[in-house]
């Protein structure tokens, strides 16, 4: 198959994959299509079934893509596989065999969790932590979400961004986070518990439009469009 093939093929279940998307996972080592005379990419339908694996443990369990690797290739050996029930999981539906029923999402991790599910060493921690991108909520004790900015991190690495050049991201999430919560403050003070509630809910529909509205900000900037 085709690269163009492969796109129409998992769209049905991916509309958000790109061509991109694909020679990226390509160049991390995810899949291996053969090669024509010409250098046109060649695909099998074992190589679809591959990234159809990938991008199913991205959306769902959100891990890192050496951790995807290692899983992949733990199952192409015929070896037990068990993903690792750590950060945010999609609700609803039974991920392919063997990787059933995920378990239910948990809200903290360990240290050590946090490290395994990033793919990340102790000294990358500390250098992300020194520059305030991840805080324990208490000791050796993340936020799950952790996972998240520490995958999100390592990834943006790999392309020679370095954490302190993410300082900047660091305090305008900061004062995004600040203007929220200066709209909804007087709705959380408020004696009415349904009052306190709807503070709540208020804070998240914020959070929401305040997300889309830097993306946009910052697609509009560089000139780009994204998937």
């Amino acid at each position: 198959m085709s690269i163009g093939s492969v796109l129409n093929a998992l769209r049905a279940e991916f509309p958000e994959v790109t061509i991109s998307k694909i020679r990226f996972l390509e160049s991390e080592g995810l899949i291996e299509p053969q090669r024509t005379a010409s250098g046109y990419r060649k695909f099998s339908a074992g190589d679809v079934e591959r990234l159809a694996h990938v991008l199913r443990m991205q959306r769902d369990h959100y891990l890192p893509l050496k951790v995807i690797r290692e899983h992949l290739d733990a199952m192409e050996k015929g070896e037990a596989v068990q993903l690792p029930v750590l950060g945010r999981q999609r609700t609803g539906g039974d991920a392919p065999e063997p990787l059933r029923a995920p378990a239910p999402t948990i809200a903290r991790v360990g240290r050590a969790e946090l490290l395994a599910a990033a793919g990340i060493d102790e000294g990358e921690l500390k250098e992300w932590e020194s520059y305030g991108l991840i805080a324990p909520l208490e000791d050796e004790v993340y936020d799950a979400e952790a996972v998240t900015v520490a995958s999100l991190v390592a990834e943006l690495g790999r392309f020679g961004i370095e954490p302190r050049h993410l300082r900047v991201m660091k305090a305008a999430a900061d004062r995004e986070a600040g203007l929220v919560d200066q709209v909804v403050a007087p709705l959380k003070r408020h004696r009415n518990p349904q009052t306190r509630a709807h503070a709540e809910a208020r804070t998240k529909e914020l959070a929401v439009l305040t997300v889309k509205l830097h993306a946009a900000l910052v697609q509009t900037a560089l000139g780009v469009r994204l998937p």
